[in-house]
């Protein structure tokens, strides 16, 4: 006869084991979750400074949403696509950029992410004259939609030397 003690000691160990097996399967599922968004962003974040870099308006516009805001000093934040795409499409007409992206974190949670990191932007303009290369910090915000990311807020600022006060 097995005593009641070694019985509940089976079962609880198999349950344990049980309990321990799938929570390793979900975190391994989650991590490959992660991952997989992790690219995508880092996909959309190429085509983005493509496009930037490209003067290419209509993708610049097909990759931002209606309710999209940037927040960058020295004024008040471009809200919503049309103003991003008529502040771009302006910009585009007198400039060329050079722009690059050095994410140094993402962090995704469900269907929202945040992205830090660091930025260069060169600028050129076509009259001619001189460049300017501004280097600075960027924290943006992203949303799946239908599966897809999304850019929803971007805020940056320049790494230019403050002025002392």
């Amino acid at each position: 006869m097995v005593n009641t003690t070694s019985r509940i000691s089976f079962r609880f160990a198999t349950v344990t084991a049980l309990l321990a097996v799938l929570l390793a399967a979900h975190a391994s599922a989650q991590t490959a979750s992660t991952a997989a968004d992790e690219a995508a962003i880092a996909e959309f974040n190429r085509k983005y400074v493509k496009a930037i870099n490209d003067g290419d308006i209509d993708t610049l516009a097909s990759l931002t949403t209606d309710g999209h805001m940037m927040i960058m000093s020295g004024g008040p934040p471009l809200t919503g696509k049309k103003a991003l795409v008529d502040a771009m499409t302006r910009a585009f007409q007198t400039t060329d950029f050079d722009e690059s992206w050095a994410p140094e974190e993402t962090v995704v949670s469900g269907d929202l992410a945040y992205q830090r990191g660091t930025f260069v932007v060169v600028a050129k303009p076509k009259a001619g004259g001189a460049e300017t290369r501004t280097t600075g910090n960027f924290l943006r915000i992203y949303r799946k939609i239908d599966g897809a990311w999304f850019m929803v807020r971007d805020s940056f600022n320049s790494q230019q030397p403050r002025n002392s006060q």
